[in-house]
């Protein structure tokens, strides 16, 4: 080998790799296209190796193209890992802290939390990563996140994983529908009325169709949506009934029927963080700042609920 490859020659090789074409690799690097060839030529000449083959106008990465890229990319993944060290590092310091909510959470629910949170620790920074379950659950193990908020609870003996809430899921219809008059909706009341549902892959979807398996009832699916706020929204713009978790049903409860549906469909939405945490004092008071929004958000629907351990 002539000399080692530079720093710029490595991501120009990564870029294009994983890229494609030169054009786009040169966008990435926010350089011309002649500059990225260049790069290339001079990493070939420099390693000795043949990178690329080029193909009717296009470079394709060779067998040793490919081989040098995977221990690229293995580096590259090596650094990511540090800055992810000195992110945690520096939270611990200032008073950072990361909460990982699942989607349907992301709205008036935890800009509340935030708030209350905020009204306490003035100071703190909040950084709010908005992932699936699956991934909060993946952040949380490799400390990317402090907490998260998520629609199921994980056996998993590094997480603390706790109800976000101990109560159950009720029956949502638009405002001044005849379910108004009703102190709960059974399943015989739901028989036959436009209903919309979650996806049919959806946790609760299942759960709840578990549920009514033994009552006869049929559901009278008109449509259904992946996130739960598009499911209420619906509702209150008067397209049908659902049954949800109260939490999400908030930001048009002033547009809702909302009422107790039985037999009891126990909520999922879960709060969890790291067994060993260093950054107890603030998730213990993000903790407390979430219980407390959700106590204010039931009272304003006028859900009950047990109290959450």
């Amino acid at each position: 080998m002539k000399r080692a490859p530079n720093l710029r020659q490595i991501e120009a090789l990564k870029a294009v790799i994983e890229c494609g074409t030169v054009s786009r690799a040169a966008e990435i690097l926010h350089i011309s296209q002649p500059a990225v060839s260049k790069l290339l030529a001079h990493l070939e000449e420099d390693t000795e190796l043949a990178l690329f083959d080029r193909v009717k106008g296009r470079l394709i990465p060779s067998e040793h193209g490919m081989r040098l890229y995977k221990e690229i990319d293995r580096v590259f993944a090596g650094i990511k890992q540090i800055e992810r060290a000195v992110d945690l590092i520096r939270r611990e310091e200032l008073g950072q802290i990361s909460v990982g909510v699942m989607p349907a959470l992301s709205g008036p629910f935890i800009s509340h939390t935030n708030k209350r949170f905020l009204a306490r620790y003035g100071d703190a920074y909040i950084s709010v990563v908005i992932r699936s379950s699956q991934f909060i659950v993946e952040w949380l193990l490799s400390k990317q996140v402090d907490i998260g908020l998520i629609n199921r609870n994980t056996d998993n003996p590094y997480i603390e994983c706790v109800p976000l809430r101990g109560g159950d899921l009720v029956c949502i219809a638009p405002a001044g529908h005849r379910f108004a008059a009703k102190q709960q909706v059974e399943p015989a009341d739901i028989d036959g009325e436009p209903y919309i549902g979650f996806a049919a892959d959806n946790r609760i979807r299942q759960k709840i169709e578990s549920t009514l398996d033994g009552y006869g009832t049929r559901l009278n699916y008109i449509m259904d949506a992946t996130l739960a706020p598009a499911v209420c929204e619906m509702v209150a713009n008067g397209l049908g009934i659902a049954i949800v978790d109260p939490v999400f049903a908030y930001g048009q409860r002033d547009h809702l029927t909302i009422r107790p549906f039985r037999p009891n469909i126990a909520s999922d939405l879960s709060l969890c963080w790291l067994r060993d945490t260093k950054n107890r004092h603030l998730v213990d008071a993000y903790v407390e700042a979430t219980r407390a929004t959700v106590q204010e958000m039931q009272l304003g629907m006028g859900v009950t609920s047990q109290a959450t351990e």
